[in-house]
């Protein structure tokens, strides 16, 4: 039986020049498989033909944008989802996508074999891998640049040597990812974590330090989810683009960081995710108003958890999944609207209301109307503080 390899295909050098590798390697025949997760760039009718003419018996690319959106992006944002307290999970929130319709392909063409682009010291193969795993733990991996040594010259030369219909003269000193939610760059002289970041690096945001006028933005959200921009009712994917327009004009969501990968090594990185920070902002700001204290603090570790899990590939896990449900629980009232000023690099919460609002302007104000009795805060103090001096008094008495 002819083996089937079942390839996740960006249409750049190294995935096409993979076609006729992989081919040889198998002996078998290849179906590439590329989404289309907002990531701009060639049409994808381009890329699908690219992949026959490399040599694929099937090519198949899916327009991903709204499922991204809807699936992926809005549970990030729901979790406020920011790996080490910075990093919004780019990249790491499309793979699952990918593994999905990587699965789904092999089912539908009878593929034995799942291949991607990724090098072994990396996040991303333990992301398809173990995604791969989860969801048909029969088939077989290969990933050409780990297992093989496959090198960027021996790909160019193989190009070359078939004539491939592909430009090997162009070669970034970056590594790229991106999608709707943002855009990494990394390599080339960024390794060097001394180096500053330049302007040419940045694509999805302006200059912040360049004089501009700010902009307000409302957002409205239901149950947790944006519904709503300055009152026009959008889909998950028209939010995410139009505050990644707006917020990227005003130059917010940079980030210049050096992270723990999870092979175990750390890794500069520069990411630039204009709307997903102007929404995490907006929500979390919208959780302080509507989510009651003792479970906002929990939330907070969930939230932190979550994040993790997902950068280290564990998408289609049961722990995920029970954090999946306590997070879509609390956000049962998170509903309302939340003003931003976005202005030099910063989204900043200027307004929020909501129907479902725990904040009581009675017992919050400190003038005429205030409905707090103030009588019962002396016992209260007293008990809360009961411990502490019970302890105290005995660590005196013990010296």
């Amino acid at each position: 039986m002819t083996e089937r390899v079942v390839l996740a295909y960006s249409g750049g050098l190294d995935t096409s020049v993979a076609i006729p590798y992989l081919a040889e390697q198998v002996g078998g025949e290849v179906i590439a498989v590329a989404l289309d997760v907002g990531q701009g760039g060639e049409d994808m009718e381009v890329i699908r033909q690219r992949a026959l003419d490399c040599g694929a018996v099937e090519s198949v690319v899916v327009d991903a944008k709204d499922e991204f959106a809807a699936d992926f992006c809005l549970p990030a944002l729901r979790a406020n989802a920011l790996y080490m307290d910075r990093y919004p999970l780019v990249s790491a929130l499309s793979r699952p996508l990918i593994v999905r319709h990587l699965v789904e392909a092999a089912q539908r063409y009878g593929g034995t074999v799942v291949s991607h682009g990724c090098t072994g010291k990396g996040n991303d193969q333990v992301r398809f891998e173990v995604g791969i795993g989860a969801l048909a733990p029969g088939l077989k991996v290969i990933a050409p640049a780990r297992d093989f040594a496959w090198t960027r010259d021996k790909a160019i030369a193989l190009a070359e040597e078939k004539g491939l219909p592909i430009d090997v003269s162009h070669r970034s000193p970056y590594s790229i990812d991106q999608n709707l939610w943002g855009r990494a760059v990394e390599t080339g002289f960024l390794e060097d974590i001394w180096n500053s970041p330049i302007e040419e690096l940045y694509s999805y945001t302006a200059n912040p330090a360049e004089p501009r006028d700010a902009d307000e933005v409302t957002i409205t959200f239901d149950q947790g989810d944006p519904v709503a921009v300055d009152g026009e009712t959008v889909t998950p994917l028209e939010a995410v683009a139009e505050l990644n327009r707006r917020a990227g004009a005003q130059g917010i969501g940079r980030l210049d960081m050096v992270e723990d990968r999870l092979v175990g090594i750390k890794s500069r990185e520069v990411y630039e995710a204009p709307g997903a920070i102007a929404l995490i902002a907006a929500h979390q700001e919208l959780e302080n108003v509507t989510v009651e204290r003792d479970v906002a603090r929990f939330k907070r570790s969930v939230d932190q958890r979550w994040g993790e899990l997902v950068y280290d590939g564990l998408w289609f896990s049961p722990l995920k999944d029970a954090l999946d449900a306590f997070i879509a629980d609390t956000q049962k009232y998170v509903t309302g609207e939340v003003r931003l000023t976005l202005h030099g690099g910063r989204a900043v919460v200027t307004g929020r209301r909501s129907e479902a609002s725990l904040y009581d302007f009675g017992m919050a104000t400190y003038d005429t109307g205030d409905t707090f009795d103030q009588s019962l805060a002396k016992g209260f103090v007293q008990l809360w503080g009961l411990p502490s001096r019970m302890a105290s008094a005995r660590n005196k008495r013990l010296g």
